[in-house]
């Protein structure tokens, strides 16, 4: 896995929208990049609007090419998640990308991006707070993003609020937004799960289709190689009468419980006000023990 050059102060960083639309602005994260000694560019899809999207395809494409092909910018943030990466990710030419990486911070539909740079060409990628959530994020989840931009040193240790399942497994870190991996499964941006450590989140689902969705990479073969499994942050979920009856880590672990390999749940990361960052595509020693988790970059 390649490893793009860490951040430091006076580098110029690049704001692209390449799914949802921004009603209100960015003012708030801009300066708190500035503050880290960033300077920000801000792309044209930030302040387009056509639907739902961040402007129509063409123009959001051609304003994420533009970020990942300029030289002077080192890093990418995704302003915000939504829907629409999937529509242009196939018109995206990686290859001056590639030659030249940078980081690419996002989450939730960005989960796009993620697996298809790291399934393609193997290099990382940050799963963190991106422009449109950090007037709400915790001080915490902040610093952590900060430190993984800037190469410090980034471990978790936790105690979860539900069951675990114990053990130790090391692998390159993988994964995002569950419904978003499922949307992209059997396609060139799906990542091979074989011997990963496999993190997955989610947001306003059904119980029951959460359920679905994991029984789907269950019965695919995409659980059973794993070398382990972190469960983030499931929030605003729905149910029906009569209740589904099961909590996700009940789930998760009901369906694994065959495979060897540790489980970790109540991770914080997700659609939470604690998002605490993730480097996707870098390796990672997972140990759980009862209800304590350990996560540490190798």
């Amino acid at each position: 896995m390649k490893v793009p050059p860490f951040l430091k102060k006076r580098d110029k960083i690049g704001i692209v929208a390449p799914a949802g639309n921004i009603p209100g602005g960015l003012s708030d994260a801009i300066k708190l990049l500035e503050t880290w000694g960033l300077e920000v560019f801000v792309g044209k899809s930030v302040n387009s609007f056509f639907h739902q999207f961040a402007g129509d395809d063409e123009l959001r494409t051609l304003d994420l090419q533009n970020m990942l092909d300029d030289s002077s910018i080192k890093a990418v943030f995704a302003a915000r998640g939504g829907y629409g990466t999937v529509r242009i990710i196939d018109q995206i030419d990686f290859s001056t990308f590639a030659g030249n990486p940078k980081w690419v911070i996002g989450f939730s539909d960005i989960t796009v991006l993620h697996s298809h740079i790291q399934a393609l060409f193997g290099i990382a990628t940050v799963h963190g707070q991106m422009p449109l959530t950090i007037p709400d994020a915790t001080k915490t989840s902040l610093e952590t993003l900060r430190k993984a931009l800037f190469g410090e040193e980034l471990s978790y240790q936790y105690t979860s609020r539900y069951e675990n399942k114990n053990g130790y497994g090391e692998g390159i870190l993988t994964g995002g937004n569950l419904a978003v991996l499922l949307s992209i499964s059997g396609s060139i941006s799906e990542v091979d799960y074989t011997g990963k450590i496999l993190f997955i989140e989610d947001v306003g689902e059904y119980y029951y289709s959460i359920d679905r969705m994991l029984r789907m990479l269950k019965r695919a073969g995409k659980l059973k190689d794993l070398k382990g499994l972190i469960v983030g942050a499931f929030t605003a979920l729905k149910d029906r009468e009569p209740s589904f009856g099961f909590s996700v880590p009940e789930m998760v672990i009901g369906l694994v419980e065959e495979y060897g390999y540790p489980v970790a749940t109540d991770f914080p990361a997700g659609h939470i006000d604690n998002n605490k960052t993730l480097v996707l595509g870098k390796r990672v020693a997972l140990r759980i023990q009862e209800k304590s988790v350990t996560l540490n970059y190798l």
